[in-house]
């Protein structure tokens, strides 16, 4: 099996390049990867105008983005509500007239006290009482608006300010509460709804990729239906996506407890089982290549090289593995210094 050194993918498998990247950065997502990221495999495959591009796992839209930013056209696919929304919201067409119109009149309102804010107990640590007095109020507010793409715009806005203006602090599989001097929600808010209203002016194409809640062991597409692929499905770790961002559900969302996660199995059979259906389903509508985004698993007693068993399960329901490339390595710890092994972070490519 081919594997090729790649030190230049190394800042790109992460999240951090989009901060400061026009739209991406209108919700941080530390479990996604990098614009240039998708950018880079959008020229190794020199995908052409007109071919489609899809992300099984597009988390908050990383790819779809970049292929709307890159006029190439394209499909996501995400079991999570959230991130389904997000992705939505920042690949959208919007009328700037009327997106113009509702940001000033959001900038005025006025802030009323609401007779009732969430009192469920974590809920109260992660904010303080008059954040959640805030957010109530704004939340009431935008859902007011008939528009949904409008709508939907400014309760992102709101999201992210909110988690800006929390005490949550997503430290890998857990949520801390770390207290601290945090600004008024009207403030972050207003500047966030702004700052989202200048990326639109600068950024408004006509083109929407297909965003939509579909689970990968099942893709609602016909066979040989895209060209290429660019994703990254969950990690083999024991993080719970739904308690990671179980604040944003429970304020925004009000979903029932769900078991995303268990999505793709917890356990390493599981999670291998599930990724050979996901496989299987990503040979059949992909007409030529794919870039698949992994990382090693890391346990106590010891460490999975997970983009080989891939590779191999790849192979096993038709692909070839045209090479990995070796992102970057890093130790797999337990009790915070213990080496347990090398975990590698990769990108497999596949035809």
């Amino acid at each position: 099996m081919k594997f090729t050194s790649a030190p230049e993918l190394k800042p790109f498998v992460t999240f951090v390049p989009n901060k400061i990247e026009p739209i991406h950065n209108w919700y941080y997502y530390k479990e996604g990867y990098s614009k240039k990221l998708v950018e880079a495999f959008l020229k190794e495959f020199d995908v052409k105008k007109g071919e489609i591009v899809l992300d099984p796992f597009c988390g908050v839209g990383t790819t779809p983005l970049a292929c709307r930013q890159n006029n190439i056209n394209s499909i996501g696919f995400d079991v999570s509500p959230l991130t389904v929304f997000v992705s939505d919201v920042k690949t959208r067409h919007y009328n700037l007239d009327d997106l113009e119109k509702y940001v000033r009149q959001a900038l005025k309102w006025k802030f009323v006290k609401p007779k009732q804010i969430p009192q469920q107990k974590w809920l109260k640590k992660m904010f303080s009482p008059y954040v959640l007095e805030d957010i109530v109020f704004y939340k009431k507010k935008i859902f007011e608006i008939k528009d949904e793409k409008i709508r939907n715009f400014l309760m992102l806005g709101l999201i992210d300010a909110a988690m800006k203006c929390s005490y949550a602090y997503k430290d890998g599989a857990f949520v801390r509460v770390v207290k601290k001097g945090l600004p008024p929600l009207k403030k972050i808010f207003s500047y966030k709804i702004r700052k989202m209203l200048r990326d639109v002016r600068e950024f408004n194409p006509e083109s929407e990729p297909q965003i939509d809640i579909a689970d990968c062991r099942v893709l609602p597409l016909k066979d040989k239906s895209v060209d290429y692929i660019i994703s990254s499905p969950p990690y083999l770790n024991k993080i719970e996506y739904t308690k990671i961002y179980k604040t944003e559900y429970e304020l925004f969302f009000h979903l029932p407890e769900s078991n995303i996660r268990s999505f793709i199995g917890e356990t390493e059979d599981a999670y291998f089982e599930d990724m050979r259906k996901c496989l299987k389903e990503m040979r059949r509508v992909c007409r030529k290549k794919a870039a698949i985004v992994i990382g090693g698993g890391c346990f106590p007693d010891h460490v999975v090289e997970v983009d080989v068993r891939l590779a191999e399960i790849a192979e096993e329901v038709g692909w070839k593995v045209e090479d990995i490339f070796v992102a970057r390595n890093s130790w797999c710890t337990k009790k915070g210094n213990v080496k347990v092994g090398q975990i590698r972070e990769s990108v497999i490519v596949l035809s």
